[in-house]
Order: C-alpha cells, then structure tokens, then sequence
C-alpha cells in the first residue's frame, strides 16, 4: 500500500510539472508575439518619424487614440509607446518569432556578434526585464550577459535590477557564450512572473482579476497555433481532455 501511494505521488507529482511546462511554452510563445508585436510599433513610429519629420507628439497622440479605439488594450501608453520606439531603436536588426522559438532543453544559441541579440535572448524575458535592462545598460554584451543569466538562473525582475546595481558580471565575467538553454524551472521566480505577467495578459485581452478558465483559454489559444504551426508528427487533441490508462474502480476517480 505504501509502495502504491509513493509510485502515485511521483506520477503526481510528475503530471503537474508537465503541465506547469506546458503553460510556461504557452505563455512564452504569447509574450514572443507580443514583444515582436511591439518591436514592430516601434519601427513603424521610427520609419514614419524618419519619412515625415513627425516629433514626440505623434506619440501622444497616437496614446490617445489607442485608448478610445481599443480601451481593453492597457499595454499602450504614452511611457510605454515611447519604450517600443526606444526598444526598436537598440535592436534595429531584430530577428522576428520563427516556429521554433520556444527554447528547447539543450538548444544552443548560434555564435553571434556582440552588437546583434538573438530571438532566444529577445523573445525569452518578459517585456518589463528589457525595460530594466535598457533604462540601466547602455553596453550591449552586458545587456546580453543580464538577459542570459536572467534565462538559466531564472531571476525575477526585482533579482534582475539587484544584480545590475551590484555587477554582478565584473565579477563572473560578462562574456555572452553558447549557454545551455532551457525552458526556466517551473518553480523559478521568472517562470512565476511570466506566469502572472500583466502585459501578456493584456496582450490576450484578459482583464484582471481574469478567471482561472479564462487565462487558460487565452493561452492554448496560442499554444494551439504553436502546435499547428509544427506541422506533421503534431497534434492538438483538445481542451481538458481526459486521458484514462489501465482500470480505475469507481473510488479512484474522485482522486
């Protein structure tokens, strides 16, 4: 009986660290598209700047408008229109979302130069840890470093800001390097934030306080399309699908 109980709480346990994974896919895939998606706001502000000699108060005004024409979208604001531009302007040659964005365990990053980000660097950290990097990192291979720290060791943003304010990298070196990348432990502060990440709830149109049934809509809504993306060998089976193995009698299946 002991030995039962023990081999079904490690199947427990191991069902719900699957899940865990497979939400942190789903909202990283959402928070890729939505950092592209602002990526992207800030080039055509750039372009059109640069083409009809427009200031500051396109932004403004473009705050304004957004908000009258899209009042569920929160994430477009005057400071945070201004940091989709900003964002642009230091990745200029920002690869977009692929397919296989989602970091996959023991993917490696390519050898890139140090001035160029990677979409797994870009698209891996919610959009408020660029924010901090941006405002307090000018040279970009330290930015770089913060960014690949911040994905293998899993750091919240507040972690984040503490190790930036005590360089952390003069002392470990800041050096950018073929890192292991994986998936952050369902258990790390970053996969926590992510999880709770208010501009990615925006992005889905979710309102807080947003429902259980909600947010998981919104996001196997994007994993669906992830999925579907993969092509053949994948499938999307359903939502809450139940999944029965072997005889369960009648008293085990209100476990």
């Amino acid at each position: 009986m002991t030995t039962d109980l023990t081999l079904y709480a490690d199947l427990l346990g191991d069902i719900k660290t699957r899940i865990r994974q497979a939400q942190i896919k789903a909202t990283l895939s959402a928070n890729a598209e939505m950092i592209a998606m602002y990526w992207d706001i800030g080039r055509m502000i750039h372009q059109r700047q640069q083409m009809e000699g427009w200031g500051t108060g396109v932004i403004t005004r473009l705050a304004v408008d957004l908000n009258n024409e899209l009042p569920e979208e929160k994430g477009f604001s005057e400071r945070n229109i201004k940091r989709m531009l900003r964002f642009y302007r230091e990745y200029p040659g920002l690869p977009q979302p692929l397919t296989n964005l989602v970091p996959q365990v023991a993917a490696q990053l390519p050898n890139l130069p140090t001035s160029t980000i990677s979409s797994q660097l870009a698209f891996g950290i919610p959009w408020f840890h660029h924010v901090i990097l941006i405002e307090k990192l000018k040279d970009l291979p330290t930015r770089f470093w913060y960014i690949e720290q911040t994905i293998e060791q899993g750091w919240s943003r507040d972690t984040l800001a503490q190790m930036i304010k005590n360089s952390a990298h003069k002392r470990q070196g800041a050096a950018v390097t073929n890192f292991q990348q994986s998936l952050p432990s369902p258990q790390s502060d970053l996969a926590r934030q992510l999880l709770k990440d208010p501009y990615i709830f925006d992005f889905l149109t979710l309102e807080e306080p947003f429902h259980e049934r909600e947010l998981e809509t919104g996001l196997v809504r994007h994993l669906e399309r992830f999925l579907l993306e993969l092509g053949q060998g994948f499938a999307f089976v359903g939502r809450q699908q139940i999944v029965k193995k072997g005889r369960i009698s009648k008293n085990q299946r209100s476990i």
